[in-house]
């Protein structure tokens, strides 16, 4: 167990102005809003009609300053977790920080998929046990809109577009901190997006193009409902703390039958387990801190709750935290 050196300020997150029903799906894929909803959980996602992660990361995190009347100049480190970087150089971070104007910021990116919000939080805990990070900017942000294969039923229906930012602030011994994170190579090819394709034999030659994103739902579905379970355990343990000492599970929202799945394992009743897949789809690292804001925003999260957040998915990895809000 670590100390936890950072307390939740506030939360901010943005989506696409365009709504996609299943209903809407169907004008071109073999599925049904029945099909979709019963096997996922989802109703409808926000697909980006030319909003970028950058733009979806920067508006996230506005809203999120505003809410702590934090001025922008007083951030002292941002982190990005994202898969769908708007450019590969300069980094998203860099682009936001640009955007804020908080020049004061140093800031990365860091590229963990699905688990990547999650990873990023321990990241800034790490950090933050240097006094000279005392304000933390993390967002979770991606346009998996712009990696989908909209022909491909199987991820088409899946996917959203979105981001959510959370403000930290260095606050040393803010309670317990338990974390697990954990990556199984050797599973990766279960879950691929964005390989690049192409010829370098000869010179010149063309850019690479990317390949769309693949899935093969049956083993990321059983490596979901067994290792995140797990990796909750070996987290909460660490805090001498048991599942049912936990107020609220915050988990990727990637699929509903996997959420059930990992509460029942974990022996806890499903009302601990908030659920807003049926309106954002699966949003990658977006996906953690959109419902964070959300449970604090509806009052569902009270100050001193204890929280575990996991995240799931490419890699593949896990990432868990268990933190005091």
């Amino acid at each position: 167990m670590t100390a936890q050196n950072l307390r939740i300020v506030a939360t901010g997150r943005a989506t696409p102005q365009r709504v996609v029903t299943n209903q809407a799906l169907t004008a071109w894929l073999d599925t049904s809003d029945e099909w979709i909803t019963t096997r996922t959980g989802i109703a409808q996602r926000y697909i980006s009609t030319g909003e970028t992660t950058v733009d979806l990361a920067t508006q996230a995190a506005q809203q999120a300053l505003g809410r702590a009347k934090w001025a922008a100049t007083t951030l002292d480190l941002i982190i990005v977790a994202t898969m769908t970087p708007s450019t590969l150089m300069p980094s998203t971070a860099a682009a936001v920080q640009g955007r804020l104007k908080a020049g004061r910021a140093t800031g990365f990116d860091l590229s963990a998929a699905c688990a990547g919000f999650i990873t990023a939080m321990t990241v800034a805990n790490q950090m933050m046990v240097n006094p000279a990070f005392q304000r933390v900017l993390v967002i979770g942000a991606d346009t998996m809109s712009t990696l989908v294969d909209w022909h491909d039923r199987a991820t088409a229906v899946l996917f959203g577009d979105g981001a959510g930012a959370v403000l930290l602030e260095r606050t040393p011994a803010a309670g317990p901190w338990g974390m697990c994170l954990t990556t199984d190579g050797e599973l990766g090819a279960y879950l691929t997006a964005g390989k690049q394709q192409g010829q370098w034999a000869t010179l010149p030659h063309p850019l690479p193009t990317l390949a769309p994103l693949t899935m093969n739902g049956r083993a990321v579905y059983k490596f979901a409902t067994h290792r995140v379970p797990e990796a909750i355990e070996q987290a909460v343990a660490q805090v001498g703390l048991a599942p049912a000492q936990i107020d609220h599970f915050l988990l990727h929202q990637a699929n509903a039958r996997i959420i059930a799945q990992v509460a029942k394992r974990l022996g806890q009743p499903a009302a601990k387990f908030p659920l807003n897949i049926d309106r954002y789809g699966n949003t990658a690292a977006a996906s953690e801190p959109i419902l964070l804001d959300e449970c604090i925003q509806t009052g569902r999260l009270a100050r001193g709750d204890r929280l575990v957040l996991s995240g799931f998915g490419g890699g593949l990895s896990t990432a868990t935290i268990v933190m005091q809000y």
